[in-house]
């Protein structure tokens, strides 16, 4: 038998819906009377909240649990949450005697429960994926940062060939509007001032005949709420409505994240893409009509099985033609279960290597010119940390550019600045005034 926990930490990896996952559970303990361990403190219970889209994911989440054991032999409770829960299930309690209970990401609404029944000598393990019944057990958000992740939409239909998502999250599902929305109030109301939506497939959010469009116009509407933001997109999924709010909602942000993994459309056919590069840069034309100014995002694959120089210089010729403020860019992983994990012409480490750094050097350079062109620029920026030095504080442009500013605002506060200087990660604004909340 254990002893009944006092503290906990919630430890979460990979994606941003984890994080938000991530701070639900550390709610719900919360609300069960526990309180989270102060840094550097050990703590009676420790969650970790794993992401399982990389190669060796689940050997790095055991590896997590083993330096959980304390020079003394003890250890905290320890539950295996996430994706890699998913995936390894009752599997990961034979791998690692140290896990006392395994969560999926369906389940984790059990957790007060299923650490109740580890306390009493069991070991539960819970990777059920029903529909989304979770949400409902969850307390009252009433503590938020100033900009708040809030999911709408969970699971993913599309079955791209490299991709663990439809196994560890399923199928697509959406929240209820009206659940959407009392959230979305709870976190205005307790400091939230940016809402980022959610999603494996966030465009995917439909309720009857009433899409992600629709819903954005209603938090539109939502007054001390200055930001609204969502990712991540699929391109199946960026209807006419949700690129005509990118030019009417005045709270949408000017920036879209919408990944497109390849320039190649012989790669994007083998991923299982339902887009080609042409279908794709069509979309960012009609968005960017209907809003001149956005900052473009994307995520790119590179050394998928077979591809060859000509694809991967197809993706470079798409980087350069979209010109993106911010992409992210990954070697390929095969992930165990999914189709291109068999599938021949696997690309060597060192040529993915090479490609990779190609990439970013190519992506770097479209980012730091976007950064550029921003200077003498005057534009909000929400503040949500202190930075390095006295005086110093973070926050976010419109454009998702991280600012550096010298103000005496704190975290919440929202200022009007000169973008005075640019760095290929980051700006400098020149400090205007403080925006009356």
């Amino acid at each position: 038998m254990n002893s009944v926990p006092k503290t906990f930490r919630v430890k979460s990896f990979g994606c941003q819906m984890n994080v938000y996952d991530g701070e639900r559970m550390a709610e719900l303990l919360g609300a069960d009377g526990l309180t989270a361990a102060a840094d550097g403190e050990d703590a009676d219970l420790v969650v970790l909240n794993t992401c399982h889209i990389r190669e060796k994911a689940a050997e790095k989440a055991y590896s997590d649990v083993g330096r959980l054991r304390r020079e003394d032999g003890s250890k905290p409770l320890i539950a295996l949450a996430g994706c890699v829960a998913q995936a390894e299930g009752a599997e990961a309690r034979k791998r690692s005697p140290m896990i006392d209970m395994v969560v999926g990401p369906q389940a984790y609404h059990r957790l007060p429960e299923m650490v109740a029944d580890a306390v009493r000598g069991a070991r539960p393990v819970d990777t059920e994926m029903p529909a989304i019944s979770k949400f409902d057990a969850f307390p009252k958000r009433r503590r938020a940062n100033p900009s708040s992740f809030l999911t709408v939409q969970e699971g993913c239909d599309k079955f791209c060939t490299y991709c663990v998502v439809p196994y560890t999250r399923g199928a697509e599902i959406s929240r209820p509007w009206t659940d959407i929305v009392n959230e979305a109030c709870e976190l205005v109301e307790s400091g939230a001032r940016e809402i980022v939506l959610l999603g494996q497939n966030v465009n995917a959010w439909t309720e009857g005949d009433r899409g992600l469009a629709e819903l954005i116009r209603e938090l539109d509407r939502i007054d001390g709420l200055e930001r609204i933001r969502y990712t991540t997109s699929h391109p199946a999924d960026m209807t006419d409505s949700l690129i005509e709010a990118h030019g009417e909602v005045e709270k949408l942000m000017p920036y879209l994240h919408l990944p497109v993994q390849s320039g190649s459309n012989r790669i994007l056919k083998a991923m299982n893409r339902s887009h080609t590069a042409e279908t794709y840069l069509a979309i960012l034309a009609k968005v960017r009509e209907a809003r001149p100014d956005i900052a473009l995002s994307g995520d790119f694959i590179v050394g998928f099985p077979g591809e060859t120089e000509e694809d991967f210089t197809a993706t470079l010729n798409l980087v350069d033609e979209v010109g993106y403020a911010s992409a992210y860019s990954f070697k390929y992983s095969p992930r165990p279960g999914t189709p291109a994990a068999t599938m021949e012409d696997q690309i060597a480490p060192e040529l993915m290597d090479e490609r990779l750094q190609r990439l970013h050097d190519r992506i770097n350079t479209h980012q730091t010119a976007f950064n550029r062109a921003s200077i003498g620029k005057e534009t909000e920026v929400l503040i949500e940390r202190r930075g390095r030095y006295a005086g110093q504080m973070i926050g976010r442009s419109p454009w998702l550019q991280s600012v550096h500013v010298e103000t005496d605002a704190v975290p919440g506060d929202v200022v009007r600045v000169t973008l005075a200087a640019a760095g290929p990660n980051s700006m400098t604004g020149s400090l205007i005034t403080k925006v009356a909340a």
